[in-house]
């Protein structure tokens, strides 16, 4: 049978989380990240549980009907896989733990739990428990509540047993571990110079007598469990709700979503998990019921306290200047100039905060235009927005309600926009608005306008630009800002599609002007001229996008790909694919940029994008892809593409043999890109 010409979405996903899990296990990654990469990848397999394993099993009620879906495979065969690979990652996980917790113990901190406490510890955790801890536990004894209580996604529980009267009597309780209001980690005092951490699960543990005192139980015993749900939203058809009360109604429904995965500590009595399925009415021989060890939620090793020394932790970065962007020049006054393009985070993200508070304040502004995917808590972007509208500015955002699991942020995002006088306009029917997107009109002085935009790969959110790696293109350029302009049109009208010359604007163009210009490098190579197609993105899964690709690499087109997660595309398949290669770079910044180069040297086009090359990217999304004139910006994101294709330290192959191999360019010194581009703009910053 022939091998299919496309790596499954859901086993590529895999693949990439088994690159961080790599992270965690590479012993020159200084410890305490190590730890933290072991918390990214429990949290992006929560997502992965939430989101992809929920809609397989959905689809799994089909039977043979959804295999179409999922080129050809049935739902449950692939389940099967999955699971298969995440119980290997888990195993894996396990030995990089105990590793890293020997590391730590030879760096002289230890993790205990509630017996490996001295008399100083155990004084220290009662005051916690006491002054602290203990108002916000809320116990329920399962054995008399009318009705079994709703488990809540993203928590974790205690199922504590109480034994009484020599075992003949029994009962059950629950007890959800607050990790929303107390650090799931509690430094412990020092013995001399070692340094301990203990689990709050097992600060509990502790006092778990005393919680239950007034019952006088003779034996206790807790054990942790965690409910998994599917995160899908069902928004209902109801035209006499707004979307808004639709999208709050959905979420609240979320949190009653079917379980798609429930973790128990398989040392759990079997009388205590039989009580557990049958008050959860979960099938006790699913798939879904998987024993664990003694603590779950793991992803909150994301945020392990460092209580050794700067050694193991990364550096902190400090964002490299535009040194004319600090200087007292009006940003607006530059942009009338020259473009600018910003790449977070080795340039910060502060400039775009520059811009918006000066155009607040700038009595001929007349108007600011954003979109809003996903925000930080305390958003310094929607504050200064919020500032122009007390200024007296026209301020429009539209913001999408329907950003997964961040919906509820939006909707309370949505109302105090509306009551600071912000307009708000709820997206677009039927299609998710991921574009990111300012747009600033300015009135000057001899009469005429001027329009200034920022468009961008990543979110306006100043927390995430710390973290990941995006482009943002600042341009007073009227070919750019003329159909930015028509975009904010297409929001508040829907039925007037616009035409572009200069955008590529999802879900109407993308599709066709990617086909178009692959096209002109099949072309090219044909008639003897040298052709490229060089992409960086953070997904290539749409298989009408890979055929073409593989159309290209077949007519002998050069093809580079840098893709940070899901690539579907299997490179070096001889007679179809030979001429293309595919890396993914995963280090100590999370690769998020989308950038798409046609050609080579002198007449490469060169464009930065809010889509990947996924089906919704380019159906059901409304994404803008703008092209970079500016000459220096252009060598910029060429010299940069051409450092990331450097790396033979963090990068690894996607290929045909799924083993997330290192890729190993062959050269002398060791390249990292990371470290490169750190380079590449402190230096700019030296020279300006």
């Amino acid at each position: 049978m022939e091998k299919p010409h496309y790596i499954d979405r859901e086993k590529s996903w895999l693949l990439f989380n088994g690159r961080v899990l790599q992270e965690a296990a590479d012993d020159t990654v200084p410890l305490i990240e190590r730890m933290r990469f072991l918390g990214i990848f429990s949290n992006n397999l929560d997502e992965f549980f939430r989101v992809r394993y929920a809609t397989i099993r959905r689809l799994s009620v089909l039977g043979n009907q959804a295999a179409d879906l999922l080129a050809g495979v049935s739902p449950k065969a692939l389940l099967s896989e999955i699971s298969a690979v995440v119980i290997e990652q888990q195993h894996m996980f396990e030995d990089i733990l105990a590793q890293i917790r020997t590391d730590l113990r030879s760096e002289g901190i230890h993790m205990v739990d509630e017996k490996g406490l001295d008399e100083r510890q155990i004084e220290f955790i009662d005051d916690y428990f006491e002054e602290r801890l203990s108002p916000a536990l809320v116990p329920i004894m399962l054995n008399y509540v009318d009705e079994f209580p709703m488990l809540r996604d993203k928590s974790i529980y205690h199922a504590v047993k109480l034994v009484k009267d020599n075992g003949n009597r029994v009962d059950y309780a629950l007890i959800e571990i607050p990790t929303e209001v107390f650090p799931r980690f509690v430094v412990l005092p020092n013995r001399g110079n070692d340094k301990y951490i203990m689990y709050l699960d097992d600060v509990i543990r502790h006092f778990l007598h005393r919680i239950f005192a007034t019952f006088e139980f003779d034996e206790l015993e807790a054990f942790t469990i965690k409910l998994t749900r599917d995160a899908e939203l069902d928004i209902d058809n109801d035209i006499s709700r707004s979307f808004i009360d639709k999208i709050s109604r959905s979420v609240k429904a979320r949190k009653k979503a079917e379980p798609v995965r429930f973790v128990y500590d398989k040392m759990m009595p079997q009388d205590l998990l039989d009580f557990l399925m049958h008050g959860l009415e979960a099938d006790a021989e699913s798939d879904s019921l998987i024993p664990g060890g003694r603590y779950h939620n793991k992803k909150d090793f994301m945020d392990f306290p460092n209580v050794g020394g700067p050694q193991l932790e990364y550096k902190s970065h400090q964002p490299a200047k535009r040194p004319e962007l600090d200087s007292e020049v009006s940003f607006l006054r530059i942009l009338d100039e020259r473009d600018i393009l910003l790449h977070y985070p080795y340039q910060s993200f502060s400039y775009l905060i520059r811009m918006l508070r000066e155009a607040a304040i700038d009595p001929q502004v007349s108007s600011i235009k954003a979109t809003l995917y996903r925000a930080a808590k305390n958003s310094q972007f929607l504050n200064a927005l919020v500032n122009a509208a007390k200024n007296g500015k026209n301020v429009t955002v539209v913001i999408e309600l329907q950003a997964r699991f961040d919906e509820e942020a939006n909707i309370k995002w949505t109302q105090r926009l509306q009551d600071e006088g912000v307009n708000v306009i709820y997206g677009v029917p039927g299609l998710k608005v991921h574009s990111k997107l300012v747009l600033i009109n300015r009135k000057n002085d001899d009469g005429s306008k001027t329009r200034y935009t920022c468009v961008s790969t990543g979110n306006f959110n100043e927390k995430t630009a710390r973290l990941y790696c995006d482009y943002a293109l600042y341009t007073s350029d009227k070919r750019i800002t003329k159909e930015v302009n028509q975009v904010f049109k297409f929001f508040r009208n829907n039925f007037n599609i616009p035409e572009y010359d200069h955008l590529i604007v999802s879900p109407h163009y993308t599709r066709k002007a990617i086909y178009d210009l692959i096209d002109e490098e099949i072309e090219k190579f044909t008639s003897g001229r040298e052709a490229l197609l060089h992409f960086k993105m953070n997904g290539l899964v749409d298989e009408e996008m890979i055929d073409k690709l593989y159309e290209a690499s077949k007519a002998g087109v050069q093809i580079k790909l840098n893709i940070r997660g899901i690539c579907s595309l299997i490179p070096g398949i001889p007679g179809l694919s030979e001429n293309s290669e595919a890396i993914s770079i995963v280090d100590k910044f999370l690769e998020h940029a989308r950038v798409y180069v046609f050609g080579a040297g002198a007449a490469a086009k060169v464009y930065i994008s809010s889509a990947d090359l996924m089906t919704r990217n380019l159906d059901n999304r409304v994404e803008v892809t703008v092209p970079i004139y500016d000459d220096e910006a252009r060598q910029e994101i060429l010299s940069n593409l051409e450092i990331g294709w450097m790396d033979n330290v963090k990068s690894r192959w996607h290929d045909q043999d799924y083993d997330n191999k290192y890729r190993r360019t062959g050269a002398s010194e060791r390249n990292r890109s990371q470290v490169m581009l750190q380079k590449y703009y402190a230096d700019k910053e030296d020279h300006s």
